[in-house]
């Protein structure tokens, strides 16, 4: 008997590429498995359209819950998974028919306990747009400190969309709720106590690159509260680097720095304000570990140059850097 895999789709308003998702999960070469479609308080019609999917494949189960997002979903479907193995995928995204048989594949193999895929992203026009993250040339095991190393170099793919996990990982673990790039503070927690992640060449994850989303707002003058998130995260990783990882100590500190960087260059100047403690706070960092920065060989010329900048008139440089690149 194949063990089961349990499929957890958090879904909110969704109708129009629902059933390409879904459709994608029942086609899995892997038959023996649960996919749990929890409608996350949609209002569009989705809701209904999650029970009518639920008619097709006696496999699916649907759970309705109030609005909450996408983690509170997650979490929802994980107190209901019955699997041996847990797979993410998020309702606007669709995966090739052997995704999970690959996984678990190589995690049998491998003898680790989460195995990764590698995915590309789908532009609204059906092109192809550039890899984010560039995977190995074969079947690998990535040591868990490794893993950390290129998530930190922004390398490495943080997405359990990708992934295929023992159940018994999320034992104690939730994906925190009320942030973005939950992703990433849940797996780096995760690394502290596995060996490494087995990872596959094999592109068997289509993310559907959807303008208007949480991190990619159609209008300049949003910001998208996923810049805010990252920083608070940068901090987290630091703390995790420097209790169990103290070999990365420097390449967090590159990351706490280019995370600040991202959040300046994309934050409203209208918000560059004395009176806003969160960007205040970040300036504040940037100057405290600028010599840190200046002498770093994990951070660009370019990352230096900005980051000189920013220490000394940040206004002033997002003013002008509006200007030049209509940001």
């Amino acid at each position: 008997m194949e063990q089961l895999i349990s499929v957890i789709i958090p879904i909110y308003n969704i109708k129009d590429c629902l059933p390409r998702c879904v459709r994608s999960v029942c086609a899995q070469t892997w038959k023996n498995i649960e996919i749990l479609l929890v409608d996350d308080g949609s209002t569009d019609g989705t809701a209904e359209l999650c029970d009518e999917l639920a008619l097709e494949d006696s496999r699916i189960r649907v759970f309705h819950k109030e609005n909450g997002g996408s983690s509170s979903a997650r979490n929802l479907g994980l107190s209901h998974a019955k699997g041996d193995y847990v797979g993410f995928v998020d309702s606007d995204d669709w995966i090739e028919p052997s995704m999970y048989e690959t996984l678990y594949e190589l995690i049998k193999h491998t003898d680790m306990p989460i195995a990764q895929a590698g995915r590309d992203e789908i532009a609204e026009d059906g092109s192809t747009l550039p890899l984010i993250c560039i995977p190995p040339e074969k079947d690998s095991v990535i040591k868990a400190d490794d893993f950390l190393n290129e998530l930190l170099m922004h390398r490495g793919d943080c997405s359990f969309c990708t992934k295929l996990c023992e159940r018994s990982l999320f034992a104690t673990r939730r994906f925190p709720e009320g942030i973005l790039n939950e992703d990433f503070f849940l797996l780096i927690h995760m690394l502290k106590e596995v060996k490494g992640i087995a990872s596959s060449p094999k592109s068997l994850y289509h993310v559907f690159y959807r303008i208007g989303s949480n991190t990619r707002k159609e209008s300049r003058d949003e910001f998208p509260r996923v810049f805010a998130d990252c920083v608070e995260n940068a901090d987290i990783a630091m703390q995790l680097v420097e209790k169990h990882f103290s070999d990365l100590v420097p390449v967090a500190i590159r990351f706490g720095i280019f995370q600040r960087l991202e959040y300046l260059l994309h934050i409203p100047i209208r918000l560059m304000q004395k009176e806003n403690r969160e960007y205040r706070d970040v300036i504040r960092f940037l100057r405290k570990n600028y010599g840190k920065g200046l002498r770093s060989p994990y951070l660009s010329v370019k990352n230096k140059v900005y980051l000189t900048l920013f220490a000394i008139a940040p206004r002033t440089v997002r003013i002008i850097h509006k200007r030049i690149r209509g940001l």
